[in-house]
């Protein structure tokens, strides 16, 4: 039912189909092995969809909250109040009747740097597997009850715009310690670099709020899924002794190199675009997906010193076709992010909610802790 609602739009990307029905596949989403979900259409009296949901709940996260918290996503809607709350009281009965208290909205039933968050500002378009709605659909949430629980910024920068001094200060102590080396995976084994992400992102996010810990095979996995889209040049680390306490890693946007090029269908045409768009350059941003220091190593400038040596190597690169970077998903609870984001001079580009409502309105709500 979406492609009618964008009719229209210029920054509308339809996504890969596969990539949305993945996540209510119970032999490839692996949180069904601890949650449920559920979906729903409404249709009018001419049977024509006019809005759909999603409703799901992972027992481990979950339980992890002050009261039990479920998730509702994939939402889609024609521009009446009727029919979304007539969907968000089917998901809000479906998981009061499961044990839940409260639901978050619109999410994703699965990892955080998908489908994650309602587009409130920045109507650009989206990245990969990121979400892009029409702006009322603001009104539509808030309207029912939801309040925003945090925001999600995404920050951009043109690559080639010099880095500002001041992060170069920041930076200079740890690049004059030998104990510091920074670089690509260019040439390192695949497993080596899944297993040193793993180390890194367990050290750097393990521990926060709705972040599940990476196990060896999942980073394995996680590799594998991304290697016939992986740019080795844009995925940096950083290394202390040996071993690995940073990264930054980014790909390139597949809704450039591919997905705005197939509508939804990943056939043998759509392979093609793909590996011809890959082999021209014609993809112009790096889509930053995750940028972490293990904690043992924050607050030294090892963030400052990975950014200003990966940008040695990627500015003024005649072989680097990329023009700007694009980060994504950090939280307004994160202010050391935050502040890593902005030295790099880089402008808030996209906002999106992530909203939350409670069953019971009697209670307080609290927004998203700050870390």
């Amino acid at each position: 039912m979406a492609r009618p609602l964008y009719a229209g739009d210029p920054h509308y990307i339809r996504p890969l189909d596969s990539d949305v029905e993945d996540v209510f596949d119970p032999t490839k989403n692996p949180l069904f092995k601890s949650g449920e979900c559920a979906r729903w259409i409404v249709q009018d009296t001419a049977f024509r969809t006019v809005g759909r949901i999603a409703a799901f709940y992972d027992k481990r996260t979950s339980e992890r909250e002050k009261q039990p918290t479920g998730g509702c996503g994939f939402f889609e809607c024609i521009d009446d109040q009727n029919v979304a709350d007539l969907l968000f009281d089917t998901a809000k009965q479906w998981l009061a009747e499961r044990g839940l208290e409260a639901m978050d909205g619109p999410i994703n039933f699965g990892s955080r740097e998908r489908w994650w968050g309602m587009l409130a500002e920045g109507f650009h378009e989206p990245c990969y597997c990121a979400n892009y709605n029409p702006p009322y659909y603001r009104a539509l949430f808030e309207n029912y009850g939801f309040q925003v629980y945090f925001k999600q910024f995404t920050y951009r920068r043109v690559i080639d715009e010099a880095l500002a001094e001041s992060l170069r200060k920041k930076a200079s102590s740890v690049l004059a310690d030998k104990d510091y080396t920074f670089g690509h995976v260019v040439g390192q084994d695949r497993d080596k670099v899944a297993l040193d992400f793993m180390k890194v992102y367990n050290g750097a996010w393990g521990n926060h709020i709705g972040v599940r810990a990476l196990t060896e095979s999942g980073a394995k996995k996680l590799m594998r899924g991304l290697k016939p889209i992986l740019d080795e040049r844009i995925i940096w680390f950083a290394y202390h002794r040996g071993e690995p306490v940073g990264f930054f890693v980014n790909i390139p946007d597949v809704n450039q190199l591919i997905v705005k090029h197939v509508n939804g269908s990943l056939n043998w045409w759509g392979k093609l675009v793909f590996v011809w768009n890959k082999w021209r350059g014609n993809c112009k941003t790096m889509f930053g997906i995750v940028f972490g220091i293990v904690s043992a190593h924050q607050r030294k400038g090892v963030e400052a010193a990975l950014i200003v040596e990966s940008a040695k190597y990627l500015q003024y690169n005649k072989r680097i076709k990329y023009q700007d970077l694009q980060m994504n998903w950090v939280g307004d609870f994160n202010p050391k992010m935050i502040n890593v984001v902005k030295q790099l001079d880089a402008e808030v580009y996209k906002v999106h909610h992530t909203y939350r409502y409670l069953f019971d309105r009697n209670k307080p709500f609290e927004r998203h802790p700050e870390i």
